[in-house]
């Protein structure tokens, strides 16, 4: 399970011209589902994205994680991340899971988030999506358990 995070002062996605979900500064997580993935790697995911330390504390320091700064959470599934990319010019996406799948623990790994008392908001599953962002830093990260 791999989640590319960015720290954001503001992010939105949208699906037809609906925005689906909508935060302001915290983090803005890509979220990318492999086959063998499961419940117990979406958690320690969740804890690992939730736990890093990337925003900063009163000395300007990257010391505070998003709970401890007061953010909010934006995750956009994003199975692009699974993507074999070292033939070719073609990526192959056959190590990604089944989409059922992928879905399951897109949205259980959301649920791990809220269980964090993290407002946490959500694109649409294999919607064909738009991402708004404002990346704060520019802070952006490639975290896989």
């Amino acid at each position: 399970m791999i989640a590319l995070i960015q720290r954001v002062q503001r992010a939105s996605v949208s699906v037809d011209h609906v925005v689906t979900g909508e935060i302001g500064a915290g983090l803005l997580v890509l979220l990318g589902v492999e086959k063998g993935d499961d419940a117990q790697r979406a958690e320690r995911l969740a804890e690992h994205v939730l736990g890093y330390r990337i925003f900063s504390d009163e000395q300007g320091k990257m010391n505070l994680s998003v709970k401890q700064a007061g953010g909010s959470v934006l995750v956009v599934s994003q199975f692009t991340l699974a993507a074999d990319t070292q033939k070719g010019i073609c990526p192959s996406f056959s190590g990604g899971a089944e989409p059922a799948e992928a879905e399951r623990l897109y949205e259980y790994f959301s649920d791990c988030c809220r269980r964090q008392d993290i407002t946490t908001e959500n694109g649409r599953f294999a919607a064909d999506m738009q991402v708004a962002l404002v990346n704060d830093g520019p802070v952006t990260f490639w975290l896989q358990v």
